[in-house]
């Protein structure tokens, strides 16, 4: 399984989603590979956002060495799977799909099409956020088994 986490800037949801999904995978001993990127391209090659690194970390995760990186086309030839955000991720990502196999491709994290918030403005909504994720994240390993 090759899975691909999407948000805005790819500094704060998206690497977290990312990080938490390569802490279940290998607790769960499954050989998939994990990224991330954003939509957009204000943040390619920047560390991820201090306070999720900070989350992460408090959770025994690290994700200090991910690189912010913008989704491409190229990404639907290399992920199974394209888990975005938000609404706005989503229609970004729909946007560049070239066919119905790529937009297959395409969920939310959350279910029912519910939004992981942005945190950025927030610093209150970083360990909500992070809780959120790791429910979807630990939803889709179970349900991936």
């Amino acid at each position: 399984m090759k899975i691909l986490m999407v948000c805005l800037g790819n500094i704060c949801r998206s690497p977290l989603a990312e990080g938490v999904m390569r802490h279940l995978a290998a607790e769960h001993h499954l050989s998939w590979t994990i990224d991330s990127a954003g939509t957009g391209n204000w943040h390619i090659g920047d560390q991820p956002d201090h306070r999720s690194i900070r989350i992460a970390r408090s959770h025994g995760i690290d994700i200090a060495s991910h690189r912010g990186q913008q989704f491409s086309v190229a990404d639907f030839d290399q992920f199974d799977r394209i888990y975005v955000m938000d609404r706005s991720n989503y229609n970004n990502v729909i946007h560049l799909a070239r066919h119905q196999a790529d937009r297959q491709k395409v969920h939310f994290l959350l279910e029912n099409e519910k939004e992981v918030p942005d945190p950025w403005f927030d610093d209150a909504l970083f360990a909500p956020v992070y809780n959120l994720i790791y429910d979807a994240c630990e939803k889709i390993v179970k349900n991936e088994q």
